[in-house]
């Protein structure tokens, strides 16, 4: 995240997780940053090739991150029915897809889990936005779909 935004460590409050999912843990940390440090953008980072991402494409079940996977499987399922049937992981047009809709899941639960982030972001104190990361050309791509203006 700190190279993607130039930034020096201590500069950006980040909260890492496989798939960018959003949990209880990441709600917290995101509340804090916000409300307690003062933080004005929530940022959800995904990036293009992401492996929890293609591991929820192809089904892969193990232990714990069974359900770390089965949060990102909304937005595959999403890109299938709109009008990718029977793409695999091995399609890389299909897994970039599936990313940016996993960030704009991510976004929608995050509005959803936290009434804090949603009351702030009501109120234009923070910004709730997303991007994917290139990790070929280090840019981002803001999405732009259903993020609110500010």
């Amino acid at each position: 995240m700190e190279d993607a935004f130039h930034s020096g460590i201590g500069n950006l409050f980040v909260a890492r997780v496989a798939g960018n999912i959003v949990n209880n843990d990441i709600l917290v940390s995101m509340e804090y940053a916000c409300k307690v440090s003062g933080a004005k953008v929530v940022f959800v980072l995904g990036h293009e090739y992401c492996g929890a991402v293609k591991s929820a494409i192809d089904g892969v079940e193990l232990g714990n991150i069974t359900g770390l996977l089965n949060k990102i499987k909304p937005a595959v399922y999403k890109v299938v029915k709109n009008h990718r049937p029977g793409k695999t992981s091995k399609d890389a047009n299909f897994v970039e897809e599936v990313c940016e809709e996993n960030v704009e899941q991510a976004i929608i639960e995050i509005r959803k889990g936290s009434p804090i982030l949603k009351e702030m972001e009501d109120k234009n104190q923070i910004l709730i936005v997303g991007g994917v990361y290139d990790m070929k050309t280090g840019k981002v791509s803001m999405l732009e779909r259903k993020q609110k203006p500010i």
